[in-house]
């Protein structure tokens, strides 16, 4: 039910509309100029109120920003601190700017489209690809609360993202590179033979290891947030057991000489190395001096360890375990250019089983 009652102005006759919205408050909307206007307005609530589709006008008033927190509070009880720290940054840098004063019912499809094209010209895929989600993500909370009736950022055209090419060492190279490195000799062959992260390598303890059995216990994972070292579970949220090969047995009981259980085998046994400098730090210069590509990163050694564990012979299901994929087909996507001689392989065993049968 609603009413329609009308008032005077210096402008003349106005007509205001009342009307109990679902939560069982009474709202209202004044400044309509004719009683057919505020009769037309009054239908349209009550056929929304009706069908389910009723927002109110009050909750949509509500701004962008003042609907951020909500949302990035709501994601930070499920990511990592580096993770959350990106979206921060993201928010601040990228999404506030534009849309931190806009109002949710202001929001367009085509001005959303405009900021995104601007966007992708300055910034690569991957920072426009992240500060769209996190717009679409806070317009989708504000339609389940019902602020809005639908999110104008869903449907957008989004730049693709190019996948970054992978760089693979040979035994050859990755031994030259820890010739190289010095003092990190042991640790640069432990990321390429094991494929661990250099967050989870750095976090390992004396205790983690077991000689015997060759295996590493990967549980926890330091990683830089805001120039501090944060320690957390790895990032997959699970513990795993990984492999290492027997020469590296000697160098970690080397480490590990004269350490107590929880000691850190990396460093002086209580301070995470930190991540080596991308410009001049022992990594760079290791890389010039063994003549191993020089975009090679860090976390390319993992990548070569995938790649030195499938040339082995090691199948999908164990490279995946090794590297704390959630799935097999995750590293089946990661590293599909590894399985490329596979397709050879395919139709010379097609060729060869057709030969036998006729």
């Amino acid at each position: 039910m609603g009413s329609i009652t009308p008032y005077e102005t210096a402008g003349g006759r106005r007509y205001r509309v009342r009307w109990r919205a679902p939560d069982h408050t009474q709202k209202e909307k004044r400044g309509l100029r004719t009683k057919h206007a505020a009769e037309i307005y009054l239908a349209s609530v009550q056929m929304k109120i009706a069908t389910g589709e009723y927002i109110d006008p009050a909750l949509s008033r509500a701004t962008v920003g003042q609907r951020h927190e909500t949302w990035l509070n709501a994601r930070k009880a499920a990511m990592k601190p580096s993770a959350f720290r990106v979206l921060e940054i993201t928010w601040r840098l990228h999404v506030a700017p534009r849309w931190e004063n806009v109002r949710l019912t202001d929001v367009a499809y085509s001005d959303v489209q405009d900021w995104l094209t601007e966007l992708a010209e300055k910034r690569s895929a991957t920072v426009t690809l992240r500060a769209y989600g996190i717009l679409a993500g806070i317009l989708d909370v504000a339609v389940r609360d019902r602020r809005i009736p639908s999110n104008p950022a869903r449907g957008v055209v989004l730049p693709r993202k190019n996948k970054k090419r992978h760089v693979y060492l040979s035994h050859k190279q990755v031994e030259a590179l820890a010739v190289e490195s010095g003092d990190h000799g042991p640790l640069v062959r432990l990321l390429a033979y094991t494929g661990l992260r250099w967050g989870e390598a750095v976090a390992i303890r004396v205790d983690n290891i077991d000689i015997e059995r060759r295996r590493l216990q990967v549980d926890e994972n330091a990683v830089m947030v805001g120039g501090e070292i944060v320690v957390g579970t790895p990032k997959s949220h699970k513990r795993r057991s990984v492999p290492f090969p027997e020469f590296l047995v000697e160098p970690l009981e080397q480490l590990c000489a004269g350490k107590q259980s929880r000691a850190l085998v990396f460093g002086d046994g209580f301070t995470h190395q930190r991540r080596p400098d991308q410009r001049k730090g022992w990594f760079v210069y290791a890389k010039k001096r063994s003549g191993v590509p020089a975009e090679l990163t860090i976390h390319d050694l993992r990548h070569t360890a995938a790649s030195l564990a499938i040339a082995s012979g090691a199948n999908v299901k164990a490279v995946q375990r090794m590297l704390g994929h959630a799935s097999a087909a995750m590293t089946l996507d990661v590293y599909a250019d590894l399985f490329d001689d596979d397709l050879d392989a395919v139709s010379t065993a097609l060729h060869e089983a057709r030969a036998r049968s006729i």
